[in-house]
């Protein structure tokens, strides 16, 4: 795919200068012992911790934060999540909210946080504020995103992720149906609004409380500003099991989560995660988050259950 491109030429390019560099300092009388033998590329020009970038997108000037660890990439390059924030949320808030720094610190991948446009993402089916009402086109931009990281610091290529809360979530899901570019993706208190028939194979995790009246699991209209209202979760799931040719779901419950997972072709695996009593929030948030979050649910960590699903599920 497009956004691809840069990163493996790059790495063909340093990789097609070593073997030069090597044939010329043996036809000299140099041996392979006198040549160091390189490690993985570091991060070009991205620094551990936090920093912040901005791209230009459809004429309009966007901004990201992108989180490195401290330790160097794999010899495929770092894995990469998108961190998607809800309404009213920002790229800030939700860095601070969901833990990813520390879990990226701790297992080794980088993290971006892209904010939208007032607050809001362009997710489909209406959703939401100004950004579906100016039709940005934020896929346009967040695989801008990925493809500008890819410049700053070597990303394997087949362990980008996306993952959001609220109309972020409803965002990761237009991200998985429009584009090819991520392995997994990880809806939180979202729902699916745009036509995914045509979308590519990917693995899913979609992790809901089952008293959400922001975004019923129902399907039906919900509360707050945006009432989204869309088909049934448990139908969105569905479709996504036939989508990867995946098997029947097994189902299991451990305290108030209940777990449905299908294993898929190809390595995949589609599951949904309900908490019981939980409403419209990020499960294991060290905050609440943005206005129109509710309390968050203790019953498990939604950043490290992602995370060891995306760990599992690289593309094939």
């Amino acid at each position: 795919m497009r956004q691809r491109r840069p990163l493996r030429s790059t790495l063909n390019y340093a990789m097609n200068g070593i073997a030069l560099l090597l044939a010329a300092l043996v036809w000299s009388g140099c041996g392979p012992a006198d040549v160091p033998v390189p490690g993985p590329s570091p991060a070009r020009g991205l620094p551990a911790g936090t920093s912040h970038e901005s791209i230009q997108s459809a004429g309009r000037e966007r901004i990201f934060a992108v989180h490195r660890p401290p330790s160097g990439p794999a010899a495929t390059g770092y894995p990469l999540v998108v961190v998607l924030h809800g309404g009213f949320g920002t790229g800030a808030q939700a860095e601070a909210a969901y833990g990813w720094d520390e879990q990226a610190d701790a297992a080794g991948f980088l993290v971006a946080y892209p904010d939208g446009i007032d607050r809001a993402w362009n997710a489909g089916g209406g959703c939401c504020g100004a950004p579906a009402r100016d039709d940005v086109d934020d896929v346009a931009f967040l695989a801008a995103v990925v493809a500008r990281i890819g410049d700053l610091a070597p990303v394997d290529a087949k362990r980008v992720y996306a993952t959001g809360m609220s109309n972020g979530a409803i965002m990761a899901y237009r991200l998985a149906c429009e584009t090819d570019i991520f392995a997994a993706v990880a809806p939180v208190a979202g729902n699916q609004l745009v036509d995914c028939s045509r979308g590519a194979p990917a693995s899913l995790l979609h992790i809901h409380g089952d008293a959400d009246t922001r975004v019923r699991m129902d399907g039906s209209r919900g509360e707050g500003v945006a009432q989204i209202a869309g088909p049934a979760v448990e139908d969105v799931v569905a479709g996504w099991r036939t989508r990867d040719s995946c098997g029947e779901a097994r189902t299991s419950t451990r305290g108030a989560v209940t777990a449905s997972v299908a294993s898929c072709a190809a390595g995949r695996s589609v599951e949904l995660l309900v908490v019981a009593g939980a409403g419209h929030q990020w499960p294991g948030a060290v905050a609440k988050g943005f206005p129109g979050a509710d309390p968050p649910s203790d019953a498990l960590s939604a950043t490290a259950t992602i995370w060891t699903f995306f760990s599992e599920h690289p593309a094939p």
